[in-house]
């Protein structure tokens, strides 16, 4: 019993260590994972990431840090979080500006420094080739860019001594609550939350009230701008000016054409209800309101309030707001991909008749609807998409419908 003991012992003394790559750190190299490559990606990070991998869930992206052909590094890159105070705070957006930028902010879900892979200061210099060209890989997968990197770093195993050394910025803690299946629920271990802004701009551009050119730069995309709202004789507002005042004139501190000009702006720039108009309204600027004639009020201009926004559109000449947009939405440019679809109009319903039906042709990627036309309620879709289609100028982009949407002379 000895003797085994002693020879177990003395195996273990003596036994090799395991084979390690002497890396050269500048010879390291990182780049997007082929398609082919994504299972073996997959595979190495759920055998050594003490997170396992379960999956990404939304947007997502694959890369790997190699020397000369032999992984040493792996990195993966989700959506953002949806909500997370610390970062939100240290951004300084609204929720309406959260709901439409945060697909420009990217999570560093997975960091893993593979086990035969040791030399000092290979994880800070891996993670600062990633960021260089993390906008760049995610602009030629998702079509868009991100300005913005976060991470989330468990204190109980580390210190983040690696995202420090690449100029990242613990900004807080999380509330110790995970997302699963879209509810929160608590596991009690609170994280730092660690960015890195990719851009100089980054903070201003996602708390911006217009967005930003960098940002929307693709084909068929609006970027608001003084002249495309006010200075120019087809801008928003011109073309609204033609329009009657419709409201009482007690207790009338802006002009209509201010409100209405204001309101479809905000719709332009995505907002998708009366009390994101009115958030959007509350972030302009003061040479922003005095450019859009804003009242003042005891030395400052001051936008209108979400009621008084919803007062002025709910008199207005409905069919004539949706041509004046669509029209004005039309000439910012032609767009590479339209869907046109049906929607029925919520809370259009009412006693005496039945809920109004629209179809509407949209740009892909935005908010951006180019023209719409109401189905006839002894008809469907598919007459209605012959004039719709016929008042737009679609040469040379990709349109795309239902498919019941599919008669021959329809496509044609």
């Amino acid at each position: 019993m000895v003797d085994s003991l002693f020879s177990q012992v003395y195996h273990w003394i003596m036994k090799p260590e395991p084979s390690m790559i002497s890396v050269p750190i500048r010879e390291i190299t990182v780049r997007l994972v082929a398609r082919d490559e994504v299972a073996r990606w997959q595979e190495l990070m759920a055998r050594h990431h003490y997170l396992g991998f379960p999956g990404f869930v939304g947007e997502r992206l694959y890369q790997v840090a190699e020397w000369n052909g032999q992984w040493v590094a792996l990195l993966g890159w989700t959506a953002a979080a949806y909500r997370c105070r610390a970062r939100d705070a240290w951004i300084g957006w609204t929720p309406e500006q959260r709901r439409r930028r945060l697909r420009f902010v990217a999570n560093n879900a997975r960091f893993l420094i593979l086990p035969d892979a040791h030399v000092p200061n290979l994880g800070s210099r891996v993670l600062g080739l990633a960021l260089r060209r993390l906008a760049r890989d995610w602009q030629a997968i998702h079509g868009h860019p991100v300005i913005l990197a976060e991470t989330f770093i468990d204190p109980s195993r580390f210190r983040g001594t690696v995202y420090r050394a690449a100029n990242w910025q613990t900004v807080g803690l999380t509330l110790g609550f995970g997302r699963h299946q879209g509810t929160y629920v608590w596991h009690g271990q609170a994280k730092h939350v660690a960015v890195r802004p990719l851009v100089p701009q980054a903070r201003a551009w996602l708390t911006a009230v217009w967005d930003a050119p960098a940002l929307i730069a693709q084909r068929g995309t609006i970027t608001l701008s003084t002249e495309s709202l006010v200075h120019h004789p087809r801008s928003l507002m011109a073309r609204l000016a033609v329009l009657p005042d419709v409201r009482k004139p007690r207790g009338v501190r802006h002009a209509y054409i201010t409100i209405l000009t204001i309101a479809l702006a905000a719709i332009a720039a995505g907002c998708t209800s009366l009390l994101a108009i009115g958030e959007w309204a509350a972030t302009l600027t003061q040479d922003q309101l005095a450019t859009l004639q804003a009242a003042r009020w005891k030395g400052r201009y001051v936008p209108p309030s979400e009621a008084a926004i919803r007062r002025a559109l709910q008199r207005s000449d409905v069919e004539a707001l949706d041509r004046i947009l669509t029209e004005w939405m039309r000439e910012q440019g032609v767009p590479d991909a339209v869907a046109f679809d049906g929607k029925t109009v919520r809370g259009s319903r009412s006693e005496t008749a039945k809920a109004r039906h629209l179809v509407s042709a949209v740009v892909y990627g935005t908010t951006r609807v180019l023209a719409q036309t109401e189905v006839d309620e002894k008809s469907n879709e598919i007459p209605a998409a012959y004039p719709l289609l016929d008042s737009l100028d679609l040469q040379g982009a990709l349109v795309t419908g239902d498919a019941m949407h599919t008669p021959p002379d329809l496509a044609t």
